[in-house]
């Protein structure tokens, strides 16, 4: 294989750790125009400026990088794609030393083959022994990183198939236990554990123009102020879904941590920001850590991203001259004490049933009580269903919009067009969590139901306490 220097792509990717995500990313060639980020960015998930800075996205994550040289089907890979890499590991620092001599051979033959400044050099070329490397022979894209589910779900394969229809089979009383888990977690609160199961199982299915449809970010307000609940909750979730990251939305944290990714001209690569995530991440926003303080203009900058990423699911990456969007698609949990200064799809106020004297000691016992065979059954059914298909009959939807019609003459004030897409979502997600792929008329009045009890709890709060939750 003839490898030169100046053809080559590389890619990088950053070591993902439970909890936590990096994501797959590449620089380009050395030669190459600025104007090229607009079209397909190419990022370095190295960033060297320190000896051991890996600039991974998540702020404490720990663990090794590798650069990723792949040497073919370069281009069909994604920002923020998981891919399952086969390849040959280099750990010789030899390597790197022949890298930079190739390189200053070439600028000796033609300067212009190699414009690469120090410091891109010091990026793209970091020590072996810091940096690994793996030659890659074979890559793919996963559909999902859920390791107990076949690695692709859209396939018409017999092995495929047998272990869903075999899970399908059993999935009423995994559901069952699934909501009653959660219900112990959210302190005996039911109606908040259903809205939880509809919120883990959502995802962007489609965008019609801007909007993504299938979003479903909730707001659990209630949650006790100053208290480990919110900590104990998100380690519950961790259990169960394979990425997710906890966002603690204090003042010093919008002010100081980097949300949007954004470009290095002079070192040529994209310095990662904590909103650069794979599909599908879980991330939870704890507001109740929230004090009073001033935010600065990076700190507004910063919630504009995540009411960004929230209500459009994109992210708008920083190359100084322009701002490029990026669609994403991550599930959004606020847990707040009032309502939420972030926008949300559903709130649900949280009603305790019980105040457990030692939350730790409460939630330790909870999830030493589940047996690992239990765990993993709601793992593969949160990942499961989010692949099913989904559908309304001709018959359901003409019946759903002579609802809606009897809906706003009872009351037109109350009943708006956004009511009805909130229904009609509610309805889909509680469809597929009881593994159900069309709406029938039994779910619909479920939904109608969920969503009349969750508006009176709201409605009850308001008057408590005077003023709009």
């Amino acid at each position: 294989m003839d490898l030169q220097p100046n053809k080559q792509k590389e890619q990088h990717a950053g070591a993902k750790q439970t909890g936590s995500v990096g994501g797959l990313q590449g620089c380009g060639e050395p030669k190459r125009l600025e104007t090229e980020a607009s079209t397909g960015p190419q990022l370095s998930s190295l960033n060297l400026s320190s000896p051991f800075d890996l600039n991974f996205p998540l702020p404490g994550e720990k663990g090794p990088a590798c650069l990723v040289k792949v040497y073919e089907d370069g281009d069909c890979f994604k920002v923020n794609d998981v891919l399952e890499l086969y390849g040959i590991l280099s750990v010789d620092p030899v390597l790197s030393i022949l890298n930079n001599d190739e390189r200053d051979a070439a600028s000796l033959l033609d300067p212009m083959e190699c414009t690469d400044t120090a410091e891109e050099q010091r990026v793209h070329s970091p020590p072996a022994s810091l940096v690994p490397r793996i030659h890659v022979v074979l890559a793919q894209k996963l559909q999902h990183i859920n390791p107990l589910l076949p690695a692709s779900l859209n396939k018409e394969e017999s092995k495929t198939c047998k272990f869903v229809s075999s899970f399908m089979s059993e999935l009423s009383p995994v559901r069952a236990e699934l909501l009653g888990f959660l219900t112990h977690a959210l302190l005996g609160d039911s109606l908040a554990a259903e809205y939880l199961i509809l919120h883990l199982i959502s995802t962007v299915y489609t965008r019609r123009d801007v909007l993504p449809l299938g979003k479903f970010t909730v707001n659990l307000s209630g949650c006790p102020r100053n208290s480990t609940f919110t900590e104990h909750l998100y380690r519950i979730i961790q259990h169960l879904v394979p990425a997710s990251f906890r966002l603690q939305m204090t003042i010093e944290n919008m002010n100081h941590l980097k949300f949007i990714p954004h470009k290095d001209y002079t070192a040529n690569r994209l310095v990662s920001g904590l909103l650069q995530l794979p599909s599908n991440t879980s991330l939870v926003i704890d507001e109740t850590l929230l004090e009073q303080g001033q935010l600065d203009t990076p700190g507004v900058h910063n919630v504009t991203a995540l009411s960004n990423l929230i209500t459009w699911q994109k992210v708008d990456y920083d190359f100084s001259y322009h701002q490029m969007e990026f669609p994403c698609n991550i599930n959004v949990l606020i847990t707040s004490e009032g309502r939420s200064l972030l926008p949300a799809d559903c709130q649900i106020h949280l009603q305790p049933q019980l105040i457990p004297p030692n939350m730790e000691e409460y939630m330790n016992s909870l999830l030493s009580a589940v047996l690992p065979s239990v765990l993993n059954k709601f793992r593969i059914y949160l990942t499961l269903l989010r692949f099913l298909d989904y559908s309304i009959s001709d018959e359901i939807t003409k019946a759903v919009e002579d609802d809606f019609v009897e809906m706003r003459k009872n009351d037109p004030q109350s009943i708006t067009a956004d009511d009805l897409h909130q229904l009609l979502i509610v309805a889909r997600f509680l469809s597929l969590s009881a593994g159900q792929t069309t709406l029938s008329r039994e779910r619909w009045l479920r939904a109608k139901q969920l969503e009349s009890l969750r508006r009176t709890r709201l409605q009850q709060q308001k008057c408590v306490n005077g003023n709009e939750l």
